[in-house]
């Protein structure tokens, strides 16, 4: 018997691939949007070099002091500094960064882990970072291993202008670059939600072709004004941190673990009277109220604990072992008789 072909039609069609769709998602569980926080990654980026821009290694260590403290191991950090200011010829006190004149905190400590150093800070390489297109066999280290889950921490400090931040004064990043990384990174299921937060000259101007969902995006100057520096120290001859940082850090040394500050609260720590620039802030493409959403879930550490409704004995666990069928051997043994084979002249 023939059987008349199938004519399917372009409404059919869409109907049959729409409800493979449904099906599929079904199966596969909830979206990326439906889950939530579970674990939190910080990437801490010093783009400058040289003995005189000392001041942005000290931003990118007080950020990573700050985050280290409130929980996030050093395995779920990744540091990227392009200077070594602490081993520095010119730095009277060798082995030691400051951010602060009166010396109250050395923000290089001495369990500071850098994961990208010296020339390794380029824009390839950090490019390669978050969208995790790594070479095979990178150390784990270099590797930025977040998930659907992740709250990451983005901190960058440097030079820039409008539209782009310098590396090593040698190459740049430009906003369409990052932007476009970060829609990788959500492409790819790699973050849950972003803090995006940048200090430099114009640094407004690195946000705003952002076009992914859930990134919460801070900077510390507005497109044509610069960003500052806080204060000299005298015994190095050079500034020693920058505003924006340094009352960022200021507010981050009154917050402990299980703080109930916001970040609505750490968006409004730098004011024009003390920054003397504009700090701006995004918040179109985030869908909660930073007003709302702990600092924590960006500066601290989650990590997942499932409550237990019983908890068996050891003893019990021996005793279901005793009962165990007798035809069962609960201890093989290894070896076991084999007999001769038999002879030929026993068979003739």
């Amino acid at each position: 018997m023939n059987f008349p072909p199938i004519k399917l039609t372009c409404v059919s069609f869409s109907y049959i691939i729409l409800t493979m769709t449904t099906a599929l998602t079904t199966k596969l569980g909830p979206t990326v949007a439906e889950k939530g926080h579970t674990n939190n990654w910080a990437v801490l980026v010093d783009t400058s070099r040289f003995w005189f821009n000392y001041r942005h290694v000290a931003n990118v260590l007080s950020i990573y002091r700050s985050v280290k403290r409130l929980g996030i191991p050093d395995s779920q950090i990744i540091l990227m500094i392009a200077d070594d200011m602490a081993c520095n010829p010119r730095n009277p006190r060798p082995a030691t960064v400051f951010n602060n004149a009166n010396q109250h905190i050395n923000v290089y400590g001495d369990d500071v882990e850098v994961d990208y150093r010296g020339y390794e800070v380029t824009v390839e390489n950090f490019v390669r970072l978050l969208t995790g297109r790594l070479p095979p066999g990178t150390p784990r280290s270099k590797q930025l291993l977040s998930d659907e889950g992740s709250n990451v921490l983005i901190y960058l400090t440097g030079h820039g202008g409008d539209g782009f931040l310098k590396f090593q004064d040698s190459e740049e990043i430009t906003s369409q670059e990052m932007a476009d990384a970060l829609e990788q990174m959500w492409q790819k299921q790699r973050y849950h939600e972003v803090f995006f937060m940048i200090d430099t000259c114009q640094a407004a101007s690195m946000y705003e072709r952002f076009y992914s969902p859930n990134i919460l995006a801070v900077g510390s100057s507005m497109v044509g004004e610069d960003s500052l520096s806080h204060h000299v120290d005298p015994a190095i001859g050079v500034y020693i941190i920058d505003r924006y940082t340094y009352y960022a850090l200021e507010f981050l040394e009154n917050v402990s673990p299980e703080s109930n500050r916001s970040m609505g609260e750490f968006l409004k720590v730098c004011p024009k009277s003390a920054c003397i620039s504009t700090v701006g802030v995004r918040t179109d493409l985030f869908p909660r109220d930073p007003k709302a959403v702990p600092i924590t879930d960006f500066f601290g550490s989650i990590r997942p604990v499932k409550l237990l409704e019983a908890v068996t004995k050891l003893e019990d666990i021996k005793m279901k072992v005793r009962t165990v069928d007798k035809s069962v051997e609960v201890n093989p043994k290894k070896y076991r008789y084999v007999p001769p084979l038999p002879t030929f002249s026993n068979n003739l």
